[in-house]
Order: structure tokens, then C-alpha cells, then sequence
């Protein structure tokens, strides 16, 4: 299965994409995201501007508005 970073705000995403089977990593600092398939933010950290530098060549999702299942089901929809 896929690595999966997740901001540590989004306890109950972790625990599920861990019940799928992918193999999941907090996010606390721009290292973390290294060797990330796909990283999950919780959008409260997001630059006023929009404005973001990326360093994570997968897909990152903003789960702010999105509830579990939601969420879960971008992650299977990115990683096919």
C-alpha cells in the first residue's frame, strides 16, 4: 500500500487509512513528507495567500470541509 503523510490534527484520517492498510507518517516538518506517496493537510495551516511551497511531488489533499469517508475516498481516487 501507499505512504501517506498526515498533519497530526487529523487523528481519525490516520487511524482509518491505517486500518486500509497504507502505512501512514505524521507531518510535522518538511522532511516528513519525503518518500510520501500522497499527504493529507488539515487546511488550517494554509497560507493566507494561497500561496504554498511544494515539496512533495503526490498529490495533497485539504481535508478542511471534508469529513472521514470523504476524505478516505480522495486518498483511493489519487493513488489509482
Amino acid at each position: 500500500m501507499a505512504r501517506i503523510g498526515v498533519e497530526p490534527a487529523l487523528s481519525d484520517v490516520k487511524e482509518a487509512l491505517m486500518e486500509m492498510g497504507h502505512e501512514v507518517v505524521d507531518l510535522r516538518s518538511e522532511d516528513d513528507v519525503q518518500y510520501c506517496d500522497c499527504c493529507i493537510i488539515s487546511g488550517q495551516d494554509k497560507d493566507v495567500m494561497g500561496i504554498s511551497n511544494v515539496t512533495i511531488a503526490g498529490p495533497v489533499i485539504n481535508a478542511q470541509g471534508q469529513n472521514l469517508e470523504e476524505v478516505c475516498q480522495a486518498v483511493s481516487e489519487k493513488l489509482t
